[in-house]
């Protein structure tokens, strides 16, 4: 395909605004509390879209229509288990991680509350969670790089190998140079853009394919298991789906902004705001997959590129329904999704590097004005790693990220929950749960086993390395008060 000069320019304005609120960020970037987290001054509007922006990847608009428009809506089922995972998460975790992380040394990061909650003065909770961090967030970073990568390879027609440099460009220019208020700010715009997207792209296909009765006929025609939720699933499928909501309690781009909320009172509107954007969009995701194989089998001239590549159907429902311009902003949603998640990752794989190694062990003294700047060094590493993975293009976006959530799901997810939750747990009990979750996660990964997907049996045996190591020992004095002074202020102030 030809550059499009309207889609473009769409492009070319949408990445200088996005790289405009880094520099404005920047100028509101002191120390590194303010580059980490924001100086904890998001209100529950930006804490709510940006926690969703930052969740939804590229994945939203290009993994999961096209698991829709391959299956139909027995692959759903993903949908609803996020959907009760993350409203669980913003119930349960999201207020007291907030007051957790300020009542346990004013925590920054997820290694560092660990450190803190459980008196680790060994440094091997921190190195180790950061490690997990590292390990599974270049993978994650890798998926977005990916789904950019096939965005710009298929409006522009460039090679996969530039289109990968062109889609992770404007990310790490605007991270490097603002930091969390940057990657925050820009969130909140990015939420916007893509519910527009995907409410109205719904609307237009079913517009186009002849209203709601021919589009449905049309479907149930090309296969009538499409309407089956049940279509070729098991037992243990529908759970491996529901499964992926059990990773929201252990990712630490979303953590990262319950952390960052002003204050719990923040929290309960954020949620609300959160929820009904994740509904709307997750919805309006699996319309575009569903709806687009209507569209296809009535048009089978201009299927070839999603025959291909299923995961290219919201890209090319844009390109084939709307004028050109429109086109341009809707496929920025996509650039919008992978930029948002990609962002934030980048910036917590540079807080572990910055805050849990570099100034915890190399140089405890630095000042504030060398840690941001090691942080900025941190984001281009991290980029430059997560690039080279992303370097093949056989690369799936929602195989990549399958295996990192389910990573940060079972290795984080039941430490984090079970620590705001019960005061009996002690350090190894943590230790044991994130080395039980991740190790579970890699070897289930490795050998498929029953064909269930890795986060549960890894977040079931770290639950349970948790609370039996647990007891073995007993909180110190410090751990418990701590944390019912932390309790008695979210009490009275959620």
């Amino acid at each position: 395909m030809s550059v499009s000069n309207p889609t473009l320019i769409t492009f070319v304005i949408y990445i200088a605004a996005m790289v405009l609120i880094g520099f404005m960020a920047y100028r509101s970037t002191n120390n590194l509390s303010d580059y980490i987290l924001g100086g904890r001054s998001l209100g529950s509007v930006v804490t709510a879209l940006s926690a969703g922006a930052s969740d939804m990847s590229g994945w939203l608009l290009m993994g999961l229509p096209g698991a829709i428009y391959m299956s139909g809506l027995s692959e759903s089922w993903i949908a609803i288990g996020l959907i009760v995972g993350a409203y669980l998460n913003w119930l349960f975790v999201a207020g007291r991680l907030r007051v957790q992380t300020e009542h346990n040394g004013d925590a920054l990061t997820l290694p560092d509350y660990f450190s803190s909650r459980f008196e680790d003065k060994s440094g091997l909770l921190r190195i180790i969670s950061a490690v997990v961090i590292l390990v599974f967030f270049t993978i994650y970073c890798a998926s977005g790089i990916v789904a950019g990568a096939r965005l710009f390879e298929s409006t522009f027609g460039m090679s996969y190998e530039t289109a990968l440099w062109a889609g992770a460009a404007a990310t790490i220019a605007y991270t490097f140079v603002g930091g969390f208020l940057a990657v925050s700010w820009t969130d909140t715009v990015q939420a916007t853009l893509m519910i527009f997207a995907l409410i109205l792209t719904p609307i237009i296909v079913l517009l186009a394919t002849g209203g709601v009765d021919t589009t449905f006929l049309a479907i149930e025609a090309k296969n009538p298991d499409n309407f089956n939720m049940l279509k070729n699933t098991t037992f243990i499928g529908i759970i491996s789906l529901m499964g992926w909501g059990l990773g929201y309690f252990g990712q630490p781009h979303i953590l990262a902004r319950f952390m960052a909320a002003d204050s719990v009172k923040s929290i309960a509107n954020a949620r609300r705001i959160s929820m009904t954007w994740m509904i709307l969009c997750l919805g309006g995701t699996v319309a575009v997959g569903f709806f687009g194989i209507a569209y296809f089998s009535a048009h089978p001239e201009v299927a070839g590129p999603v025959n291909e590549n299923h995961e290219r159907v919201f890209i090319e429902l844009a390109k084939l329904l709307f004028n050109p311009w429109i086109a341009g902003v809707l496929l920025s949603a996509i650039l919008a999704a992978v930029m948002s998640t990609l962002s934030c990752q980048l910036l917590v794989c540079s807080s572990a590097l910055t805050e849990d190694f570099y100034k915890t062990f190399l140089r405890k003294n630095a000042s504030q004005i060398e840690l941001v700047w090691v942080g900025r060094l941190m984001v281009l590493v991290v980029a430059l790693i997560a690039i080279a993975i992303a370097a093949n293009p056989e690369n799936r976006v929602l195989g990549l990220v399958s295996y990192a959530w389910a990573g940060f799901g079972a290795a984080f997810g039941p430490v984090v929950l079970i620590s705001v939750i019960w005061k009996g747990m002690t350090r190894n009990g943590a230790l044991a749960g994130i080395l039980v979750g991740a190790i579970t996660v890699i070897v289930w990964k490795h050998f498929e086993l029953l064909g269930l997907y890795e986060i549960i049996p890894g977040f079931i045996f770290a639950s349970l390395a948790i609370y039996f190591v647990s007891k073995m020992g007993a909180p110190t004095a410090g751990m418990v008060e701590r944390f019912d002074a932390a309790e008695k202020d979210y009490n009275l102030n959620k």
